[in-house]
C-alpha cells in the first residue's frame, strides 16, 4: 500500500511510519519544510496547513492519508495564543488536507481519509464510562476536538471513507504526559496527581500503532473511533502499577494546586476523569495487544 501521513515525526506518526515500512509499504511524510532525501525509505512532499495548500501528487492515488500533526497541548502554557495555536493547528491542517482530497478526480481519491482526534472529544465524563455514541463536552480540548473532527466534512462528503481517531494517554517513555512522568517514577518520586481518582483511558504505543492499521485494512471502520485499551483506570492505579514493576515508591501525591501552578489550565486536562472505551475497535475484533494495565506498562518499560 502507498500511505501518506503528516505528523511523521510526532510520537505515534513515527512509530506508524516505522511499523509501515517495515512491512513493505510505501510510505510519503508531507512536511512544512522543502523536501529532501530520506535515508530510512521514505519520500517526502511539501504542504502548508496554515496557506492551505499541499502537493496533491503526494494525495492522488494513496490507498490511505494519515493525518496526524497538530501542535502538542502540553508543550507550553495554555496563553490566549497558544490555545490558538492549537485550535488552527489541527483545524487549519484538516481543512485543507479534505478540501484537497475532494478536489482531486473520483478515481485518484485515497480510499480513507483517517484524522487524528483526542478522547478530549468527551470532556470530563466523571465515573461515566462512555464510548463513541457519547456527545462533545463544553471545554476547551472538547471543542478543539469538535471541530478539528467537523474540518474533515469535505472529505467525506466527496464519498472518502473518513475515520477519526480518538486517542486516549499513551504510555510510552519516548514522549507524551508518561514520557515526562517516568523520570520522576525511576527516582522514586512518582504519585497520584491530585486525588489519583481520576479515570484515564491508557493504550500502549503499540497498540495506538497497530488499531490505526486495522481501521486503514478495515472498510467497515468509519467515524469516530476510541483507541484506548478495553478497561480505563484510575491515575492511582497507573501510579501504583508503575512504582510496582519499577520497585520504586509511589506514595508522594502530586496536590491539584502545584499542577495547576505548573501546568496552568492544561493542569484540568490531567486531572480530570475521562472513562472512556474503545467499543468499536471490540465489536470489530480488534486483537489487542497489551489489553490490561499491566501490559501496557510492561511494553512501555520493555518487559515484554
Amino acid at each position: 500500500m502507498r500511505i501518506t501521513i503528516t505528523g511523521s515525526t510526532g510520537l505515534i506518526g513515527q512509530a506508524l511510519a516505522e511499523s509501515l515500512l517495515a512491512d513493505g509499504h510505501d510510505v510519503t511524510r508531507l512536511v512544512r519544510r522543502e523536501p529532501r532525501a530520506t535515508s530510512d525509505g521514505t519520500t517526502e512532499a511539501r504542504w502548508d496547513p496554515t496557506a492551505g495548500t499541499v502537493d496533491t501528487a503526494a494525495l492522488a492515488g494513496s490507498d490511505a492519508v494519515v493525518h496526524l500533526a497538530g501542535a502538542g497541548v502540553g508543550d507550553h502554557r495554555w496563553t490566549p495564543a497558544y490555545k490558538q495555536q492549537i485550535r488552527d493547528s489541527r483545524v487549519l491542517g484538516t481543512r485543507t488536507l479534505a478540501t484537497h482530497l475532494a478536489d482531486l478526480p473520483a478515481d485518484s481519491r485515497p480510499g480513507l481519509f483517517l484524522s487524528g482526534s483526542a478522547i478530549g472529544y468527551y470532556g470530563a465524563t466523571g465515573t461515566n464510562t462512555v464510548d463513541e455514541t457519547a456527545p462533545a463536552g463544553t471545554d476547551f480540548l472538547a471543542e478543539v476536538c469538535a471541530a478539528w473532527e467537523a474540518a474533515a466534512a469535505p472529505a467525506r462528503e466527496a464519498g472518502i471513507r473518513t475515520a477519526h481517531s480518538r486517542t486516549g494517554v499513551v504510555l510510552s517513555p519516548r514522549g507524551g504526559a508518561f514520557g515526562r512522568m517516568l523520570p520522576l517514577a525511576k527516582l522514586g518520586l512518582g504519585g497520584p496527581l491530585g486525588s489519583g481518582r481520576q479515570y484515564w483511558s491508557v493504550i500502549s504505543l503499540a497498540d495506538a500503532v497497530a488499531a490505526l492499521r486495522y481501521v486503514i485494512d478495515t472498510p467497515a471502520l468509519d467515524g469516530p473511533i476510541n483507541v484506548t485499551q478495553p478497561r480505563p483506570v484510575t491515575n492511582r492505579e497507573v501510579s501504583s502499577a508503575l512504582g510496582r514493576l519499577l520497585h520504586r515508591p509511589a506514595f508522594f501525591m502530586v496536590p491539584s494546586p502545584a499542577l495547576h501552578l505548573v501546568l496552568g489550565e492544561f493542569a484540568g486536562s490531567v486531572l480530570y476523569s475521562q472513562k472512556v472505551v474503545p467499543t468499536r475497535l471490540l465489536e470489530a475484533g480488534y486483537p489487542f495487544r497489551h489489553p490490561t494495565l499491566d501490559d501496557t506498562l510492561r511494553a512501555a518499560l520493555g518487559k515484554i
